[in-house]
Formats: C-alpha cells, sequence, structure tokens
C-alpha cells in the first residue's frame, strides 16, 4: 500500500469526480483510476461505486474515510517530529522575550548557551506589549522559551504545575529625566511645585503593571504626557525633555555615563526585577532539555 493512494482516495472522496480529482493530483486519469483499483485490491473491498454518475462511495468507501485521514495524519506528523528531532528544527529554539531583554540580555545569554549546549539557532518572537499575550504564546506552544522580568507585586498566571522557571539575572528599573543646562535633572519626581509630567507605560504591558503596583500608589500628583509599551520609546521621550519615565538600567548605560540622562530621584524609588525563564514542562523537545540543564540555563 502506498501513501499516494490514500491521498487519490481522499481527493476522490471530496470531489466524486475521477478527471476532476486526477487533476487535482497532477496525473492522468487513467493512471489516478488504477492507483485507485490498487488501493481496493489492498483493502479488499470496494470503496467506489463507478455504476452512477456522478460517482459515489460505497459503504466500505464512506467507512475508510476517516481511517484514511487518521492514516495520513499520523504518518505526516511522525515525520515532522523525526525532521525536528533529526534535522535543521532539532537545533531550533523559538523564544518569546519582552522588547528590552531581546537586545539587552538575549543575545550574550545566547552567547553562553551555544558555547554550552550548542550549536543552536535562535528565533525570536516579537513582543506583543501585552502581558497575557507573552504568556499565552507560551502556554499554546508557540514558543519553547518566555524570557521576561518578574516581580512579586505582578503575578505571571501560568500552572507552577505545568510550567517551570530559572532566575538568570537581576534589573533595575529606574526614573530618569533629561539634564537641565546645569546637568541636573530637568524634572524631579521629589519636591516638585506641580504635577510632575510623567511618560507611563501601557496597563497591560509588564511594566505597566509594575509601576501600577510598586510606585503607583505612592507617586505624587503628576501629569500623563504620553504612553507607550516599549521601554527604548519611552526612553528616547525622557531623552527629549518629555518627563520622567522608569527605565531599565542595562536600556540606557551609555546615556546615565554620558549625562544625556540622570536620575529623577532617590534610589528608594528604583525597582529591583528578576529577568526569568520559563518553560512548559510537557516541551520533551531534546533540545529544549540540553539548554534547560546547561548551568542553570547559563544564568
Amino acid at each position: 500500500m502506498e501513501i499516494k493512494w490514500l491521498e487519490d482516495f481522499l481527493a476522490l472522496a471530496s470531489t466524486l469526480n475521477f478527471s476532476k480529482a486526477a487533476a487535482e493530483r497532477n496525473v492522468t486519469q487513467s493512471a489516478f483510476s488504477r492507483r485507485i483499483k490498487q488501493l481496493e485490491a489492498w483493502v479488499g473491498a470496494s470503496l467506489v461505486d463507478r455504476a452512477t454518475y456522478p460517482s459515489r462511495l460505497t459503504e466500505a468507501g464512506v467507512k475508510f474515510v476517516p481511517v484514511a485521514q487518521e492514516a495520513l495524519q499520523i504518518l505526516y506528523q511522525s515525520r515532522r517530529n523525526l525532521q525536528k528531532e533529526e534535522g535543521s528544527d532539532a537545533k531550533t529554539i523559538k523564544v518569546t522575550a519582552l522588547h528590552t531583554l531581546s537586545f539587552t540580555f538575549f543575545p550574550d545569554w545566547m552567547n553562553r548557551i551555544n558555547s554550552k549546549a550548542g550549536p543552536v539557532f535562535s528565533r525570536l518572537s516579537p513582543d506583543s506589549g501585552s502581558m497575557e499575550e507573552n504568556l499565552n504564546s507560551l502556554i499554546d506552544g508557540e514558543c519553547d522559551f518566555l524570557l521576561t522580568y518578574a516581580h512579586a507585586q505582578v503575578p505571571l498566571l501560568l500552572d507552577p504545575q505545568a510550567f517551570e522557571h530559572r532566575i538568570l539575572g537581576h534589573e533595575k528599573i529606574i526614573p530618569v529625566s533629561a539634564p537641565d543646562d546645569t546637568g541636573a535633572p530637568a524634572h524631579r519626581l521629589e519636591g516638585a511645585t506641580k504635577p510632575f509630567p510623567y511618560i507611563s507605560y501601557e496597563k497591560s504591558s509588564f511594566f505597566g503593571q509594575l509601576l501600577g503596583e510598586v510606585v503607583g500608589p505612592a507617586l505624587p500628583p503628576f501629569q500623563r504626557v504620553h504612553e507607550g509599551s516599549m521601554s527604548v520609546g519611552l526612553k528616547a521621550m525622557a531623552q527629549a525633555g518629555w518627563g520622567i519615565a522608569w527605565v531599565p538600567e542595562s536600556l540606557m548605560t551609555t546615556e546615565l555615563s554620558s549625562g544625556a540622562l540622570v536620575r529623577a530621584a532617590e534610589p528608594n524609588w528604583d525597582i529591583s526585577v528578576e529577568i526569568r525563564l520559563y518553560r512548559s514542562k510537557d516541551n520533551r523537545r531534546p533540545i529544549v532539555a540540553r539548554i534547560w540543564q546547561a548551568r542553570d540555563a547559563a544564568a
């Protein structure tokens, strides 16, 4: 029995027309008819009633349709799984990463991973800006790993029985402003006589939820001047003088050292977060297991 016989039969079951099914399968009608007869000989029953026009399936043919569909599905899925294990996909990992981490942390981390568990080919999924959608990409199996910030006051709604994580590092989120002519912050969080201009994150983003929970209740009066989901955009707005933004320290090391951005508040307004890597416990791909075991994922 050949796979193409099953594919031919399902094409015929769909069209109930020998000429259309043959054209769909890109073979002559005579060759197509011969292959259907070969399948019937292998099954040991007539699958098509050729005495009617248009053709119709026999009772045996109707019963054989789901059998053929399931057989092909199993064969194709098995082939895909083997290709993933043995072919180029065996070295590929798919990662969903928060936008900032995708270029402040991910490149060096992948260097460490590649040296310990490589060779590895990585495919990075874009940050949607929404924590819920980022989590869903892991829950739905669209990625092998989720690289994200984490904080106790922003719970990640992942079942600990189904998902696990490693802490890869730590980060400080710092309130910054552009400097004035003297090098002091042009906008200050403390001691202002009027509401300070606030560059905020969208509420659905991780930092939007973090700031709302951690510093929101203690903030002095403010005037919201801009809202965005990406730290790099908020950093640019702060550097252009629009107001105060909380930005990951690793994203602005050059600007802080050059004085292009300065602290807008005392260090007690900083927020410490963890850098975490999440995976599904059900993900049994060998490359995923190797990375997970590579000295705590090359923390």
